[in-house]
């Protein structure tokens, strides 16, 4: 009977610091592990540091190691999609190349795989060094999520998971160029099954990842599977001219009955600015459904590759 393939994919942008020390968890996991092929698929998401030599001297000496390398940095969630596209695992592992998550729980996974589970999950019970603002806002962001979609949207969980082939073709069907796999994961539905952890603090390198940019994949998040923004907009719309014409009637009121002078000009100037302040957050909100259209239109690859090396046919 032939030994099942187990596919690591790691998505790689300036991690000269990190992926030695990855090579060597993943070596000792595979080594505890005989009963599995293997093969490490590297995406060198553009990077303009010593990763693609690193990489390629992996592959030199590693009949495991494959590797897909980029023609320019398309964003981790894009390379995630070519690691999909490229691994040949009967399931493949999804794990960072800063060790924050540990290759470790690998084993486990595969043991719930095993099991009949074909999405296995690492869920951080702790999120390691992450500043207080950050940590509140990622959780109103899936709170706010799940609230707003047909579906569980998982918290607390990143992209560290392990999922069965048959998953693996479902995503490959998602070619939406505006990615948040986040969701997607969640959106495929199938067997599913977490494993708790306390994640690392990174010890090599930095994080690639600033506020706006995690900002900007919120956004993604929100325009990919919901349209709740939209509504909201709209009911904000509603709202705002309801009590326009409240106001107004008020303000007939006073005159009428009581003699009251209208004030004009701070009046006026208050009503515009704050109608004006509306009207430019609900044109913001469709400009990004309809920017996401944009982009989708355009039907150009999801990603390009400048390289693709690997041994096992």
């Amino acid at each position: 009977m032939m030994s099942k393939l187990v596919s690591v994919i790691v998505p790689a942008y300036n991690e000269e610091a990190s992926l030695l020390h990855l090579y060597e968890a993943l070596k000792k996991l595979m080594e505890s592990l005989p009963n599995y092929d293997w093969e490490i698929l590297f995406i060198n998401d553009g990077s303009k540091d010593k990763t693609l030599s690193i990489i390629e001297s992996l592959y030199d000496t590693d009949k495991r190691i494959a590797y897909v390398d980029l023609s320019r940095n398309f964003g981790k969630e894009k390379a995630m999609l070519a690691g999909f596209d490229y691994c040949k695992g009967d399931c493949a592992v999804m794990i960072d190349a800063d060790l924050q998550d540990p290759p470790y729980l690998i084993k486990d996974m595969l043991q719930y795989w095993e099991e009949g589970f074909e999405d296995v999950y690492a869920k951080r019970k702790d999120r390691g060094k992450e500043p207080w603002l950050r940590k509140k806002l990622s959780m109103m962001f899936y709170n706010m999520l799940d609230r707003s979609t047909r579906f569980e949207v998982l918290k607390n969980v990143g992209d560290f998971r392990l999922l069965d082939k048959k998953c693996i073709e479902a995503l490959k069907q998602l070619r939406e160029s505006e990615r948040y796999t986040k969701g997607l994961f969640c959106w495929i539905g199938y067997k599913k099954r977490e494993i708790l952890f306390d994640r690392k603090d990174r010890a090599y390198g930095q994080t690639h990842w600033s506020f706006w940019q995690l900002a900007g994949l919120a956004i993604e998040g929100f325009t990919s599977f919901t349209t709740t923004p939209l509504r909201f907009a709209t009911i904000i719309g509603c709202t705002t001219a309801f009590c326009a014409i409240l106001y107004l009637i008020w303000t007939l009121i006073k005159v009428a009955f009581w003699g009251d002078p209208v004030a004009g000009f701070p009046t006026l100037i208050s009503v515009i600015l704050f109608l004006g302040a509306v009207q430019l957050i609900a044109i913001g909100i469709l400009g990004e459904y309809i920017g996401r259209i944009f982009n989708e239109a355009k039907h150009r690859p999801t990603y390009l590759i400048e390289n693709y090396k690997a041994r096992r046919q």
